[in-house]
């Protein structure tokens, strides 16, 4: 039996995030308030008459732009708005769902933009869901084995954040995880369909501490276990809230 070490969300996607102690999870749907908002870009194909989830290419995020990488976010509790934190910007106190807010939040993500790809354009978001690269009402649960494992073969140590993941666990040997998938598991009192994995981009090459790609994480992955995958999806089948230490049990 395993346990959860570390719960993550990314309220903007691409950019920020924010650990947690605890989330309370509704059966299919994505974790509270991850991927809520995503910032389109100046060629997305977004639908944005009839919202709708789309695919990550439309948006705002580390792959386009490494820098973004670097961001961190956090909910202040006092103004009831969300912290943006560069090493290169001043804070921006913003709530992404007011119009004025949300100009300032774009503008604030252009300066650290990639100038040769298409810069962010709008705030938007979709009722009832996050916008996860998936598909699916996923979350994605990863390994703290199979970080290990990675960051010895890249020869530095890789932080969680290159990975933007919900759920960290240990207790299981590295890329066990993958042996999950078609099963569920069960997190706390919550229960997960693990669908498929999370193949990886070259997001996870940046060092979130300085917004530089500095190791070749997808070529590793590749050279040593011949895919570039990395964690893996899972769908909420039963309602529950989970903690930073809950037990994990494969049903």
């Amino acid at each position: 039996m395993g346990n959860v070490t570390n719960l993550w969300r990314h309220p903007v996607k691409g950019v920020g995030g924010e650990a947690l102690q605890s989330v309370a999870l509704a059966a299919g749907k994505t974790m509270p308030l991850d991927r809520h908002w995503a910032i389109a870009h100046e060629d997305s194909k977004f639908n944005f008459d009839a919202p709708e989830w789309a695919r990550c290419m439309n948006f705002a995020r580390g792959a386009r732009g490494h820098s973004l990488m670097a961001v961190t976010s956090q909910y202040d509790e006092t103004s009831g708005k969300h912290r943006f934190s560069h090493p290169d910007l001043d804070d921006l106190l913003a709530d992404p769902d007011n119009a004025t807010d949300a100009a300032a939040l774009v503008e604030w993500v252009r300066q650290i933009s990639n100038p040769n790809r298409s810069l962010p354009k709008q705030v938007v978001s979709v009722a009832g869901r996050g916008m996860t690269d998936s598909s699916e009402a996923s979350l994605s649960i990863l390994s703290n084995a199979s970080l290990a494992a990675l960051s010895e073969k890249c020869g530095a140590e890789l932080h969680q954040r290159r990975f933007r993941a919900n759920i960290w666990v240990d207790g299981f040997d590295a890329w066990e995880e993958f042996n999950w998938i078609g099963k569920t598991i069960r997190i706390g009192d919550a229960e997960f369909e693990i669908t498929k994995p999370v193949e990886r981009c070259v997001a996870t090459t940046v060092n979130p501490a300085t917004g530089i790609s500095d190791v070749d994480t997808l070529g590793t992955l590749k050279s040593n276990w011949g895919h570039i995958n990395f964690g893996v999806f899972g769908v909420v089948t039963k309602s529950g809230t989970i903690y930073a230490n809950s037990k994990i049990e494969i049903l």
